[in-house]
């Protein structure tokens, strides 16, 4: 019964991060192209209303973090979901800047709340009951998302849908992911876990610098995710690979995060932190250096393939490095990863309409996501000792056992 309530669990949030961050976050890039072509906007307008979903994402991690959120998490979980929903298919009604910027920073707000508390009532709830590699699961829900806002947005352009109706689409999709979510992340009380004993730790703990790793990562990546089907139309040599360019970045998302874990498991966290950022790197500068269907192919594969990796490896690293103060220390990678992602879009919208196309921006991201891979190697020996700490702390838990991705906090 314990192994099914966690598997339920685990595909409750998986339906979570399909609602708010597949199709809530992330279907603003297929339907962006149709949006500059009704509507006339320039590419500055398409990142200014980006990074106004990132603000929104700002804010939302930080409320999430607070005493209000963490003694409710399923009520904002819920409320969340809701939220990002409506907003999204809210876009189908207005015409002009300010309205589209507000309800996408309505939506960023919401889909942190949904990381925030997703993590604490689904990551922690798996840990706590053994079943943490049930995780990927949860983390698997955002490229399953971006695969179904894929599909449904390819073929409501094949029908000849125009812009409005794609958002009112995909609200209606999110509205019904929300509902799986909420029947099957049942409220704290019905899931039994362990008491956590506490664990001390001297020294320097690593989060700050893994802080800052975290928020170059989300303006490494940023940028592509954003812009990368209207860097395609502005290439007539690769418009046929349109239709699939997003769905081979949401299918290599889907597996990514169970290899990435499995990788960081052998060779460790913060080294496949960093790898996986190396090979990312090169996915965001094949976006605009190697321009044939090949070299597009090529970068949404490895964008696909890492981005959700890196993500899932930086969240497990945050409880460790923070000596077990998770819900604090993922608020603040949150936080962090908002103001990369914010400034992102903004920089590239700029850059290209002086410089008219998304090189130069690309090629930024891609630097930031090498120093992000560097700082995570310097990270990697604070990492070791603290998860041996961590290790230590298992003789004091009742339980006998630690998950992955819950450090046990035990009294001296």
């Amino acid at each position: 019964m314990q192994r099914d309530s966690s598997i339920a669990l685990a595909f409750g949030g998986m339906a979570a991060m399909t609602a708010a961050l597949g199709i809530g976050r992330f279907v603003y890039t297929p339907i962006l192209p149709s949006m500059i072509g009704a509507l006339g906007w320039s590419k500055s307008n398409a990142g200014l209303i980006a990074s106004a979903n990132f603000v929104g994402y700002l804010i939302g991690a930080v409320l999430a973090g607070l005493p209000f959120a963490v003694r409710r998490p399923r009520f904002w979980l819920l409320a969340a979901l809701a939220i990002s929903a409506v907003s999204t298919a809210a876009m189908a009604v207005p015409s002009d800047i300010a309205s589209f910027a507000v309800l996408r920073f309505i939506g960023g707000a919401a889909s942190a709340f949904v990381i925030v508390c997703a993590s604490t009532l689904v990551l922690e709830r798996l840990a706590l009951s053994g079943r943490g590699p049930l995780s990927a699961i949860h983390f698997a829900g955002v490229g399953f998302g971006i695969v179904i806002s894929a599909i449904a947005v390819s073929a409501m352009l094949a029908s000849g849908i125009g812009w409005r109706n794609l958002w009112i689409g995909s609200g209606a999709i999110a509205l019904l992911a929300t509902i799986v979510a909420a029947t099957l992340i049942p409220a704290a009380h019905s899931v039994a876990a362990t008491p956590e004993p506490g664990a001390a730790r001297n020294g320097p703990s690593g989060i700050g610098t893994m802080t800052l790793a975290y928020g170059l990562f989300g303006f490494g990546y940023v940028i592509t995710t954003t812009f990368l089907i209207a860097i395609i139309r502005l290439t007539p040599a690769v418009h046929a690979f349109e239709p699939w360019a997003w769905m081979v970045v949401g299918i290599a998302a889907i597996p990514s995060v169970t290899i990435w874990v499995w990788l960081g498991k052998r060779i460790g966290i913060m080294n496949a932190f960093a790898v996986a950022c190396l090979i990312e790197a090169v996915g965001v500068a094949a976006s605009v250096e190697w321009m044939t269907i090949t070299g597009i192919c090529l970068s949404a594969l490895l964008l696909g393939g890492t981005f959700l990796g890196v993500t899932a490896l930086g969240l497990i690293a945050a409880p460790i490095l923070s000596a077990g103060n998770s819900h604090q220390a993922i608020g603040r990678m949150t936080a962090s990863f908002a103001i990369g992602q914010m400034a992102g879009p903004t920089l590239a919208g700029f850059l290209s309409e002086h410089l008219g196309d998304f090189r130069v921006a690309s090629l930024i991201a891609a630097g930031a996501l090498v120093i992000a891979a560097v700082l995570a190697v310097r990270t990697s020996r604070i990492f070791a000792q603290s998860q041996i700490v961590v290790a230590k702390a298992r003789e004091c838990s009742p339980a006998g056992r630690i998950a992955d991705i819950q450090p046990i906090r035990c009294s001296p």
